[in-house]
């Protein structure tokens, strides 16, 4: 059996991971979060690793409240750096393999094609410039470890875009959604599936390396939320409205469509449309 460890396992990710779980019956999961497993206690972290031995750690923990990163500043970078780097430092210690979440937040978003892994780094935002400092930790600390960017990420489970449009949706008559800023959603069920096949040719990763994964397409959160509402059957009015006349505390990249052609190469996986898993998600929600 393969001991591996999953972090963050009642958010979004490590939900859908459990769900996938017995489809790979050579896995021995250990599914944590901070009640069983305070990743931010480099004590606890060592005794666990040196307990249970985990040949791969799928570090689906993080701080995502982008908004709230610019008050809770430490809170931020306590959970999104000096976590990752405690996972990473006793991942080397025991050859461990890292596959670490990222974002597409590490953009400025001011590129015109989509982004590449070789794409230079440049957050605008706090949320965006503390999971660059957890990607700098695996580079640092970490041994065997993958890095996996994403985009816009949601699901059935938590707080996330789609589940806020259909709440909002059925309590008004119109909303106002932001058509200038583009990307691409991403469902957290192909994610976590994504995650799991790299896991399982962790005999033959032995180096550092990076990749990006969202769904196919390229859409606005405008475009997103009037799908949310045809997908749901819902009638709300969905108007276009730009990023100025929508402020928020934090700034958003314009444009964080990545480019997936290294992990499809590298997986041999299609990579699903968005629309396609949106409606899969929302079968889930009847």
């Amino acid at each position: 059996m393969i001991n591996v460890l999953v972090t963050g396992s009642y958010g979004q990710l490590g939900n859908e991971i459990k769900k996938l779980a017995d489809q790979y019956p050579d896995f021995n999961f250990y599914f944590t979060d901070i009640d069983t497993l305070n990743l931010t206690d480099e004590n606890a972290v060592s005794g666990w690793f040196q307990n249970n031995k985990p040949e791969v750690c799928l570090n689906c923990a993080a701080y995502t409240a982008v908004d709230k990163a610019e008050e809770e500043r430490d809170l931020a970078l306590l959970v999104n750096k000096t976590a990752v780097a405690n996972l990473a430092k006793n991942c080397k210690c025991h050859n461990t393999l890292l596959i670490h979440v990222s974002t597409d937040y590490v953009f400025n978003g001011e590129n015109f094609k989509p982004y590449v892994e070789t794409d230079e780094t440049a957050p605008i935002s706090y949320y965006g410039f503390t999971k660059l400092e957890g990607e700098v930790a695996v580079r640092q600390f970490a041994g065997r470890a993958l890095i996996v960017r994403t985009s816009w990420l949601y699901s059935v489970h938590g707080n996330n875009f789609v589940k806020t449009m259909i709440r909002l949706g059925r309590e008004r008559d119109t909303l106002n959604v932001v058509f200038d800023q583009i990307g691409t959603p991403t469902f957290a069920g192909d994610l976590a599936l994504v995650l799991l096949e790299l896991a399982a040719k962790y005999k033959d990763l032995h180096v550092m390396d990076l990749f990006h994964y969202s769904n196919e397409g390229v859409i606005s959160w405008y475009d997103f939320a009037k799908a949310i509402m045809e997908e749901a059957g819902l009638s709300c009015e969905v108007k276009a409205i730009e990023s100025k006349d929508f402020p928020t505390k934090t700034k958003r990249p314009f444009y964080s469509v990545l480019n997936k052609e290294k992990i499809k190469n590298n997986l041999s996986m299609e990579v699903p449309y968005w629309r396609d898993s949106l409606r899969k998600m929302m079968i889930e929600l009847d």
